[in-house]
């Protein structure tokens, strides 16, 4: 392989073989992380500039994430140092221009030998900035519409029950990748979760970010069982700084519908704003929300 995969869209790199050809088999089949969904992945942002040179943001709090996830599956994580070896020639062999997508995978591994993880990393291209958007400092706002469904639990479900994995960034997606495609089937492009108690979680991929006057708010994590999201705390930081009052809190769904903005916010994406939730038109500042993107990073 060259040292460079200019304009390919996908690069893999296993820890113990660096990167390896994008078809290249890199999983036993009996990985239990393949046939159970026994493990867990993080994902942060890379941005190449247009010398070609990628970089990573915030590589340190996502390999803190996935350690985390690790801990409470009893896998054995690579350190840290390990990690930021395969991710630094990952990135060295990587200049495709625009947005990217590292994804930090880490499985039990295989069924019929000695406890033994399988660490691999992927970067997929997620496309160019706009001309619209490199042509200006202040880019439009992506913008989706979105559903509620309910994620069969109350608020306070994982309080007592560290079995079920709450706050965990667990290989098994696939009821959120259900959710998905049911919010397709509705018209939508996305999902907020709710719980049987009547307040907002957050969606399959996303953290929830939410506007009320001056205030910012998420849902918390702990017995709820949402993930932290790294970026809504980004933001809660920097709107800080500029002169917000920002709280985790429980929020009601019927107050998502009367919020002055609402927004998934992702690593890979940075936030979305939601311009209809179930149906029904939601208000949005254009200022507000080029203010969250930029408080974003993005």
């Amino acid at each position: 392989m060259s040292p460079h995969t200019s304009g390919v869209p996908h690069l893999v790199a296993v820890l113990g073989r660096g990167v390896v050809g994008p078809d290249e088999p890199v999983v036993a089949a009996d990985d239990l992380g393949l046939t159970r969904g026994d493990g867990c992945f993080d994902s942060a942002r890379v941005v190449t500039d247009p010398s070609g040179t990628a970089r990573v943001v915030d590589l340190d709090d996502h390999l803190d994430r996935l350690a985390a996830s690790a801990r409470a599956l009893d896998i054995a994580t690579p350190p840290h140092d390990a990690w930021r070896s395969l991710v630094a020639e990952a990135v060295a062999a990587w200049s495709t221009p625009g947005e990217a997508v590292l994804k930090l995978m880490l499985t039990r591994g295989r069924e019929w030998r000695p406890p033994a993880p399988t660490a691999l990393l992927t970067i997929t291209h997620r496309g160019a900035p706009s001309p619209a958007a490199a042509a200006t400092d202040a880019p439009a706002p992506r913008t989706i519409t979105a559903v509620t469904l309910t994620r069969g639990h109350p608020s306070d479900a994982f309080a007592d029950a560290p079995w079920l994995l709450g706050g965990v960034k667990t290989l098994s997606y696939v009821v959120n990748a259900a959710a998905t495609r049911e919010a397709k089937r509705r018209g939508a492009d996305d999902v907020i979760f709710t719980t049987t108690d009547g307040f907002a979680l957050d969606g399959p991929t996303a953290g929830l970010l939410v506007a009320r006057g001056h205030t910012l708010l998420s849902t918390p994590t702990g017995g709820t069982g949402i993930l932290e999201s790294l970026t809504v705390a980004a933001i809660m930081d920097a709107a800080r700084a500029d002169g917000f009052e920002t709280r985790f809190e429980l929020i009601p769904v019927e107050q998502l519908y009367t919020a002055d903005a609402l927004w998934l916010v992702s690593s890979g994406r940075g936030p979305v704003l939601i311009t209809a939730l179930d149906g029904r038109p939601l208000r949005g500042d254009p200022a507000l929300a080029t203010a969250i993107t930029r408080y974003a990073g993005f």
